[in-house]
């Protein structure tokens, strides 16, 4: 977001205080419950969103909200329009997500030992609107997301990088091999905001 008006305040106060909370660092356990608690607070906002950051793209939409200038975070909307969904992929960093709209659905799965085994589903959820989940931890990195509901999923998300930049994996469910990708910055439509 380049330019603030009175109407997001508080989206721009989240963002300063999530800045302040990577800033003071601590255990990723620590920074990732800090961020939680934060978000909770921007979820109960009225409207939490600029209009031109809810809008889907013909795949799942990953726009760029907020990325530190020493790239120690990155805080990222992502859209899923109905019947959208990512391949398996990992994170390489932390990261929390809040639901916007929509419900997501999430499926993580068991990393594999090796690129010859098919992936084990550890937890399968659906994340309502207002809900906060851990997208992803050092200690569970791998999943895949689709929209489950009739409307739009839109979701903030908070990552302990520019996630926009780094070269993460997208896993064959069935053999477990993996590939490296960068999942790049989407262009955030102009609406002619004042934002």
């Amino acid at each position: 977001m380049s330019n603030t008006n009175t109407e997001h305040l508080e989206l721009n106060s989240f963002i300063q205080d999530v800045e302040q909370i990577v800033q003071e660092g601590g255990s990723e356990d620590t920074l990732i419950s800090k961020v939680t608690e934060r978000m909770q607070q921007l979820l109960k906002s009225e409207k939490v969103l600029p209009d031109q950051y809810m809008q889907p793209q013909s795949k799942f939409a990953l726009y760029p909200l907020y990325i530190a200038q020493d790239e120690s975070f990155s805080i990222a909307v992502t859209v899923f329009d109905v019947g959208q969904s990512t391949p398996m992929h990992d994170h390489k960093t932390w990261g929390v997500i809040g639901v916007v709209q929509g419900v997501e659905h999430e499926i993580k799965y068991d990393r594999p030992s090796n690129e010859s085994e098919p992936l084990t589903v550890l937890k399968d959820r659906y994340i309502q609107e207002g809900e906060i989940g851990t997208c992803c931890s050092s200690e569970q990195d791998l999943h895949k997301v689709e929209c489950a509901s009739s409307v739009p999923c839109v979701g903030i998300h908070v990552y302990g990088n520019n996630i926009g930049k780094i070269e993460r994996d997208m896993y064959n469910p069935q053999t477990g091999a993996k590939k490296g990708t960068v999942t790049r910055w989407n262009t955030v439509p102009n609406l002619n905001s004042t934002l």
